[in-house]
């Protein structure tokens, strides 16, 4: 249970630290800007509530999957980079999502996926 808790922390701060950096960078060089009716702190917080679940969904599915998934860690991470970058696609389709929020998130999901699945698979793999 030990590992899987620290499995999850780590995947957290591994996809919120690169979505910080990524989505900073697009704000900082390529004009992004953050949504006017939300303040700095709602809106990291928010950020943060994702990320937390988006780890629990993660390694939990790898560990319930883990006699088959491990050392394919990397086919993992891609299966949830598809998954997610065809979701960037359609909300930047949609309403009020642009395309440049639509490539820093499919950057920031290509750092932090096969960074997630690597720690993922270390820590919860079959030994």
């Amino acid at each position: 249970m030990g590992r899987t808790l620290l499995a999850i922390f780590l995947t957290t701060v591994i996809s919120y630290s690169a979505s910080f950096g990524v989505y900073g960078a697009f704000h900082a060089f390529a004009g992004l800007k953050a949504p006017d009716d939300v303040s700095p702190a709602r809106l990291l917080l928010s950020f943060l509530i994702v990320k937390v679940g988006l780890a629990i969904g993660f390694v939990l599915i790898f560990y319930s999957a883990r006699q088959a998934l491990n050392g394919q860690w990397l086919l993992y991470s891609a299966m949830w980079w598809l998954m997610f970058a065809i979701v960037e696609v359609g909300q930047a389709i949609g309403p009020n999502y642009s395309w440049n929020e639509a490539l820093a998130g499919v950057i920031s999901e290509t750092i932090y996926f096969p960074a997630s699945a690597f720690v993922t698979n270390w820590l919860l793999g079959v030994k």
